[in-house]
């Protein structure tokens, strides 16, 4: 009998070094192993028997124990009516709950003989797991509110802070003003920097909500835990799109928009775009980080699906508007998103750097080729526009055309953006140029376009029949066209010499005008010229006759070109410089011989209708629209 007893003594001494030494069943068991084939007495068989009995009984009886403790535990914090989460000391005692029930079902998952206790322990843990979903929402959802700011500062998931500054994102001040409207979104104002932090919950609600995801990422539960997570977090960024003023538009309905209310919509899509780039995604990512620090690359998925409805939501606007109508009064509109955009696009490569959001970055670039290509899109639609521009009636008195005024005045408004167009009409979008380049494909582009305006007038002057006010008419617009070119980002686009020969065509267009009317009147006045169709008998015109011939055309001229229209004040000074200058010398020379002719002597003023101040008073009333009489001095 004692020897019995001291062999089971003996038996229970290895099995409790073979269970000390070993990390588990399995490595326990191999140390048996080696004790029973140093002595038969340590045989498997024997070590089986006991730990069956007398060690597996401790255990069990040590895991009920256990179990049943957890299982009090956790009753108690899930039948809670209050938020755990709300008393330190609760969240506390909680926390080391869930990590004793988590470390439990881990030993009992490599036990060989647990059976029905792990499975009591896991349905405890989901219990748990539940009720710690529900807490992380509780606290999701409420925790801004511990922060102690004036109303104006708040919202329902956060607050924001801006550094330095009194303007505030959101801007709710008139809420006590109106205490019917709860379910109404105030509209932010408008940010003059984005040097803004959003904290959307102290640091201390941040470590709890880092503690409770831990436990629930290593249970098992991190998709219900990133549901929550993202589902809290898409609330907030959708109202902060609503508070912004951007609302979910589907193609069509941006399609169907009015002209005037689409600018409206275009300046919120910029505030919008901007304060979610700058402030919204940003902050958004530091929170991700700091609630799922130390996880792997659960913050970058968490982060993509948070931010990818609200980004989606901002590209799909520009790309409905990028994929509209050509037509070219859109161009602004179009270049406003394009500039925002390109401005955006390092935004978007820092907060979208990680795998899980190449998608919404390569969403992004696709976007910003897109408008790019509408803008090239509305210039081909111009150049149509000007192709088509049909040659109907004149212009009244050679004036300005409508659409050299509409071209010119669209192009010196494009440049105004020279660096964005230059951007677009460059072969590759990929390097954003620097500011004192040049660009050779957007001045060809604008070349172009003149060229094919200055050819459409020049088939629109046909229509005048008249050689001279043809040659006003171009001479018109040719002015308007260097006019507007000169003394902006135009000009030093196209540059000096493209300025030089267009004035040298305007010089042209003066020539052929002088030619065509003055020089018929001035052959009258020569004593060597003969006018087509003067002679009589074979003989030259009388010197009566051709004052006589002067006397009708200057009426002529002067009634008719007194009507005619020259814009451009210097140029319509100039010309009738050049026009006194040119007559009345020749007429000061003839009415000296005409005086002199003897069959004329003292009765020379009964046919001098004009003096010389007579002719340069009717030159200088020229090109002014009104309705001209030579009258003429009796």
């Amino acid at each position: 009998m004692a020897a019995e007893n001291g062999e089971e003594k003996l038996i229970a001494v290895a099995r409790h070094i073979a269970k000390t030494l070993g990390h588990n069943e399995s490595m326990a068991d191999d140390i048996l192993q080696i004790f029973s084939n140093f002595d038969g007495r340590f045989s498997r068989e024997k070590f089986v028997d006991k730990l069956t009995t007398a060690g597996q009984e401790e255990d069990l009886r040590a895991l009920d124990h256990t179990i049943k403790s957890l299982q009090r535990q956790v009753s108690h914090y899930v039948a809670a009516e209050h938020s755990i989460w709300s008393d330190s000391a609760d969240s506390s005692a909680f926390l080391d709950c869930l990590d004793e029930l988590i470390s439990t079902v881990r030993e009992l998952s490599g036990s060989i003989y647990a059976g029905a206790y792990l499975s009591s322990a896991e349905d405890l843990l989901q219990q748990a797991m539940f009720r710690l979903e529900e807490e992380f929402r509780l606290l999701m959802e409420r925790g801004g509110e511990s922060f102690e700011l004036p109303r104006s500062y708040k919202n329902g998931n956060g607050v924001l802070t801006e550094n330095n500054s009194n303007n505030l994102l959101y801007d709710d001040s008139d809420e006590d003003d109106h205490d019917d409207s709860d379910s109404e979104i105030p509209v932010a104002q408008p940010i003059s920097n984005y040097d803004v932090i959003i904290d959307a919950f102290p640091s201390g609600i941040v470590n709890d909500l880092h503690e409770m995801a831990k436990r629930m990422v290593v249970s098992g539960y991190r998709k219900e835990c990133l549901h929550v997570y993202g589902s809290c977090r898409r609330e907030f960024l959708e109202e902060s799109m609503s508070r912004l003023g951007l609302g979910k538009l589907s193609n069509e309905e941006v399609q169907r928009i009015q002209w005037n209310e689409l600018e409206v919509e275009i300046d919120k899509w910029i505030k919008a775009a901007n304060v979610s780039l700058r402030i919204l995604f940003p902050s958004e990512r530091r929170l991700c980080d700091r609630v799922f620090y130390g996880f792997g690359s659960v913050n970058d998925s968490s982060f993509m699906e948070v931010c990818r409805g609200t980004v989606v939501q901002i590209l799909n606007f520009a790309d409905a508007v990028a994929i509209g109508s050509r037509s070219p009064e859109r161009l602004f509109m179009v270049l406003d998103l394009f500039e925002t955009m390109k401005d955006l696009m390092p935004e978007f490569e820092y907060n979208f750097s990680d795998q899980y959001c190449l998608v919404l970055r390569n969403d992004a670039l696709g976007l910003w080729k897109r408008l790019r290509e509408a803008i090239r899109g509305i210039f081909m639609e111009l150049e149509n526009l000007i192709r088509r521009d049909p040659a109907k009636a004149p212009v009244p008195h050679g004036g300005l055309h409508p659409i050299t005024r509409y071209v010119m005045n669209y192009l010196r408004a494009a440049c105004r953006s020279r660096e964005s167009l230059e951007l677009v009409f460059e072969e590759s979008v990929s390097v954003v140029p620097s500011k004192d380049s040049t660009s050779s494909s957007l001045s060809a582009e604008m070349e172009w376009i003149i060229e094919l305006l200055e050819s459409n007038l020049e088939v629109k002057a046909k229509i005048y029949g008249d050689t001279a006010l043809c040659s006003v008419f171009l001479m018109n617009n040719g002015r308007y066209i260097v006019q507007k070119v000169k003394d902006c980002e135009l000009g030093s686009l196209l540059g000096d010499d493209w300025i030089r020969k267009h004035t040298a065509k305007i010089k042209q267009y003066i020539s052929s005008y002088q030619r065509s009317t003055w020089n018929k009147l001035l052959g009258v006045l020569r004593a060597d010229c003969s006018p087509v169709g003067a002679n009589v008998g074979g003989e030259s015109m009388s010197m009566k006759d051709r004052i006589r011939a002067f006397n009708s055309q200057f009426e002529e001229i002067y009634k008719s070109q007194s009507r005619w229209i020259i814009f451009d004040e210097q140029l319509r000074n100039e010309l009738r410089i050049s026009l006194s200058n040119l007559v009345l010398p020749a007429y000061r020379n003839f009415i000296a011989r005409f005086q002199n002719t003897p069959d004329v002597g003292r009765h020379a003023d009964r046919f001098i209708k004009y003096n010389l101040e007579d002719i340069d008073t009717r030159i200088n009333e020229l090109f002014q629209g009104g309705n001209g009489s030579a009258g003429g001095r009796k």
